[in-house]
């Protein structure tokens, strides 16, 4: 089968984010099984990313360029709605439409033959530009129960719900359980909360990773803060999570945001390490058993409660570690599973 995944975002190396990271690993196994998969996705500008695109399209006359960046093809475009020259290149049997654009560019591709599934990995529902109902067939994947429910009271479209796949190989690791980790230091991401729980937790060492990359002004404002917090340590954005989930005890999530899964959580569940997070969004259906979950309008006094609960209790600790890794076991977060049910989608589509 020739699958198109789509992203209305930028996508690796010019972005990594949940949904950069869950694309590129659901490409990887299904290019492992002998499928052609290839991704399109929206042009940033900036870096020799943006230099390369540049320089083949003007070569080419071609409104995409063409690079294997991530390991495997990737079609970038300013405007990626416009499908036709991607179509009549990669030759698509069927797309997986996701993140930005998604009912223009789906609405696209069907215009040229291509089935596809829309799968939602947020609640934004702006991203979409459109309805979904308004496709003449497509199938519909949501990433958690939470994000298929709220699509269904908004479209009235019903989703199969395969979780985000997280390949263990890659962030399995044995742990010094030496930090409390927070990753993605964005105010949408909890910022203030972990900052304030660092505060009122001197004695304990806490390593804030950066994600999507912090801009001057944020970056300016941070630098400030941490600079009177000597037990925080902000560590750059690395490809190899293993180094991160290799120094954490426990990784603090406190999301603002509705979280429509909560890749991290999954992610840390793999080494054992338990999640201290908001009941957000699918960030609880995330964490389950493996954590803790808190109010986000919780008195920060409870935040630092659960915090000093499994940092200072050694039975409690004990517990939530067996739970995280026990829960991280489950048949629905194991890769195979997760692509043998999207296979499933799409050949259903291909009827």
């Amino acid at each position: 089968m020739r699958i198109l995944f789509t992203i209305g975002d930028p996508y690796l190396p010019q972005r990594s984010g949940g949904a950069q990271s869950s694309t590129r690993q659901l490409v990887e196994e299904l290019s492992a099984q002998g499928h052609v998969v290839a991704v399109m996705c929206r042009l940033s500008g900036g870096g020799w990313t943006e230099m390369s695109s540049r320089i083949k399209r003007r070569i080419g006359r071609t409104r995409f360029s063409r690079d294997t960046l991530p390991g495997h093809p990737v079609y970038r475009a300013w405007d990626p709605t416009d499908t036709t020259e991607v179509v009549r290149k990669f030759r698509p049997d069927v797309a997986v439409v996701q993140n930005g654009s998604t009912i223009p560019i789906a609405k696209s591709l069907e215009a040229h033959g291509v089935p596809v599934v829309l799968y939602f990995r947020n609640v934004e529902f702006e991203e979409l530009e459109g309805s979904p109902a308004d496709l003449s067939r497509a199938l519909f994947v949501a990433n958690s129960q939470f994000t298929a429910n709220r699509h269904h009271e908004a479209f009235g479209v019903t989703c199969t719900v395969i979780p985000p796949l997280v390949n263990p190989n890659l962030y399995r690791t044995a742990s010094t359980r030496a930090n409390v980790t927070f990753i993605n230091p964005y105010p949408v991401k909890g910022l203030e909360i972990a900052l304030a729980v660092a505060g009122e937790c001197p004695d304990i060492p806490f390593t804030f990773v950066e994600s999507w990359g912090i801009n001057t002004e944020l970056r300016a404002s941070l630098d400030q803060r941490l600079a009177g917090l000597p037990n925080v340590t902000l560590q750059p954005r690395t490809s190899d999570m293993k180094t991160v989930y290799g120094k954490a005890r426990i990784l603090l999530a406190p999301s603002l945001w509705e979280e429509a899964w909560g890749r991290v959580a999954t992610e840390a569940h793999y080494s054992g390490i338990p999640v201290i997070g908001s009941r957000q969004g699918g960030l609880p259906e995330a964490i389950g058993p493996g954590g803790l979950t808190l109010d986000i309008n919780a008195p920060i006094a409870e935040w630092v409660a659960a915090v000093r609960r499994l940092w200072d209790d050694p039975v409690e600790y004990d517990k939530l570690t067996t739970s995280a890794r026990n829960f991280s076991q489950r048949p629905e977060m194991q890769p195979g599973y997760q692509v043998n049910q999207l296979l499933k989608v799409l050949k259903n589509l291909e009827l």
